[in-house]
């Protein structure tokens, strides 16, 4: 679904086919086509391997699906057959790297499927090394986050954001036996990797482990930005069919402010601090403002014993709070955190890029009202100006104000 949705965006099949190609696999065929879902079309992303043909296409019903477009690989090349019905993580690894895929793809698949291994791992009670993937379901499961990788490399986006990811209920039969809903591996994805899962009424398994280790790997926030504009959208569909669309929707989006002023809700965490290291400090500051942190900041106060100490303030949402809070417990002496929620009142910006003497730098507009509005250069462009002209900060800064003034 995932390599289907992507595909729906636009993105260049040829180059993903050819990617394919080049992995060290027996032979495969790849279908790509639109199918009906609900009444909504989406395309599809068959693997279809040697000797299955048949039942894959019976079991997506083909005949009674509205097809497109179609576009198939043929006479993948063949290579040494393994006399084992199994590949484990090692094998895996270097069919990825033996590939002509580049750098970051082969980053994102070699992470997605170390993803899914620890989760087998600890379902099977073995070491990351001893999992083993079953020869057919490798083969798909190869394609399926490899063909992720390039796509996702090619869109070259800077955040990726999931709602909470459906899931069935009762049991499935599988090669072990049957199982709950979900399967452990699944299961475990989620435990591991803070995943938000969203559990329905209909019965059966909708999260594979290699979706489940996709949407692990890939996820950088689960929050939506409140306002944004939809670029582009891609619908892919799954196999099964539930009483709701079984689909997964991408949005390309862009991320926008309003020109009104908003209030929102946030959350101020609170602690003193009188006997950690400076060293200490910053990197627990750089920890929280990489964890989802707002902002954060230190103010010099004294405490009990005249002791000179900080005392460290957080600004966040609900979302991220919790997280913050070990942080804190983890790297600091700290034995206790007041907690604040707060309303407050924000200006909305947008990002925006200025032509000026030096070249484009980017720039925040911030609105003070419905016509009033101010610039503000971003710090970051006016110190690789400073250091490419040997110029000091307040003379391009108060150059590049003054451009904008003008």
């Amino acid at each position: 679904m995932t390599v289907a949705a992507l595909l729906d965006l636009g993105l260049n099949k040829e180059n993903l086919l050819n990617y394919l190609k080049s992995l060290n696999l027996e032979g495969f065929d790849i279908n790509i086509y639109r199918v009906y879902k609900s009444s909504i079309s989406a395309l599809k992303f068959d693997v279809i391997l040697s000797g299955n043909s048949s039942k894959i296409i019976k079991e997506e019903n083909l005949e009674n699906s509205k097809i497109n477009s179609s576009l198939k690989l043929k006479s993948v090349k063949k290579v040494h057959k393994h006399t084992h019905d199994h590949r484990n993580l090692f094998d895996i690894r270097k069919i990825i790297d033996d590939s002509n895929l580049t750098e970051n793809p082969k980053k994102i698949a070699k992470g997605i499927f170390e993803i899914i291994a620890k989760a087998e791992s600890k379902a099977h009670g073995i070491s990351i090394e001893d999992v083993h993937f079953h020869e057919v379901g490798a083969v798909d499961s190869i394609v399926d986050i490899v063909a992720t990788a390039v796509l996702i490399d090619e869109l070259g986006i800077e955040n990726i954001y999931f709602s909470p990811i459906s899931e069935g209920y009762g049991t499935v039969k599988i090669q072990h036996g049957i199982l709950p809903v979900p399967v452990p591996a699944v299961a475990n994805i989620f435990s591991q990797n803070d995943l938000l899962m969203n559990l329905t009424d209909e019965e059966g398994e909708m999260i594979t482990p290699t979706g489940a280790g996709i949407a692990a790997f890939l996820k950088a926030k689960d929050e939506m930005p409140k306002k944004f504009k939809i670029k582009r959208i891609g619908i892919g569909a799954g196999s099964k069919d539930f009483s709701r669309a079984n689909i997964l929707r991408v949005f390309e989006i862009e991320e926008v402010e309003t020109t009104s002023t908003e209030v929102d809700e946030i959350y101020l965490l609170e602690t003193n601090i009188d006997d950690s290291t400076g060293e200490n400090l910053g990197f627990v500051f750089e920890e929280l403002l990489n964890n989802g942190a707002k902002d954060v900041y230190y103010t010099p106060i004294y405490m009990k014993k005249n002791r000179p100490s900080y005392m460290l303030s957080v600004i966040t949402d609900d979302l991220h709070k919790t997280k913050l809070e070990e942080i804190i417990y983890k790297n600091t002496t700290s034995i206790g955190i007041r907690e604040q929620r707060i309303k407050r009142r924000v200006l909305n910006r947008e990002k925006i890029t200025i032509d000026t003497k030096y070249g484009k730098v980017n720039a925040k507009k911030i609105f003070i009202d419905e016509s009033n509005y101010r610039i503000q250069p971003e710090f970051e462009d006016i110190k690789s100006i400073c250091i490419k002209e040997n110029l000091s900060f307040n003379d391009v800064y108060y150059r590049i104000i003054s451009e904008i003034n003008s």
